[in-house]
């Protein structure tokens, strides 16, 4: 099927840390005429990347803890979550999540494994976060991490065992995407 967009018209609305954009267009629907026009917006962030991390000495992963200002309203504000961070300009995405692992929980990551690139909200946002998976070892550990002070982070590094991340996972006290994805991903590794 041919995927035809008209965009009739579009400009941003708002330009800060994040964009948005409205823009009217008709699309060919799935009857092969074309929609009435639309208004549709788009919040641009830019990607992401984002890393499920397991300390081989240890047999532990490795997460975050950090303030989650958009998630106090409905939730708890502070969230675990595994590594993740925005891809800058010109950086290719496996650099960006090196980058991440080791301003965050200040490990050095070597081997990355892709696991899933993804949409985290399709229907208004065009960000997409690369997720992989790497084993790091104590002689990986390079810094205290924690995340940038210029940037206002305040990260703890949380180790917990496969048995305790499977718990929290059957409970449903994961309460980020890209934490469930990396966790379920693991699970089903783990199992095979």
């Amino acid at each position: 099927m041919d995927k035809k967009v008209e965009i009739l018209q579009k400009r941003t609305v708002y330009d800060d840390f994040f964009k948005i954009e409205e823009a009217y267009l008709r699309f060919r629907r799935f009857d092969g005429k074309m929609s009435d026009p639309v208004r549709r917006l788009l919040f641009e962030r830019g990607d992401a990347v984002a890393a499920l991390l397991v300390n081989t000495d240890t047999q532990k992963v490795l997460m975050t803890r950090q303030f989650r200002y958009p998630t106090l309203e409905k939730g708890p504000g502070w969230l675990h979550e595994i590594v993740a961070g925005m891809i800058d300009e010109n950086e290719e995405p496996e650099d960006a999540v090196k980058r991440e692992i080791e301003e965050e929980i200040g490990y050095r990551a070597h081997a990355l494994t892709a696991i899933a690139t993804f949409y985290v909200s399709p229907g208004g946002s065009s960000e997409r976060i690369y997720l992989y998976y790497a084993e790091v070892s104590n002689a990986d550990r390079v810094s205290d991490g924690g995340g940038l002070a210029e940037e206002h982070e305040d990260i703890e590094l949380i180790q917990i065992t496969f048995e305790e991340l499977w718990d929290v996972l059957k409970k449903g006290e994961i309460r980020d995407a890209k934490t469930l994805i990396a966790a379920q991903w693991l699970q089903q590794q783990q199992s095979r």
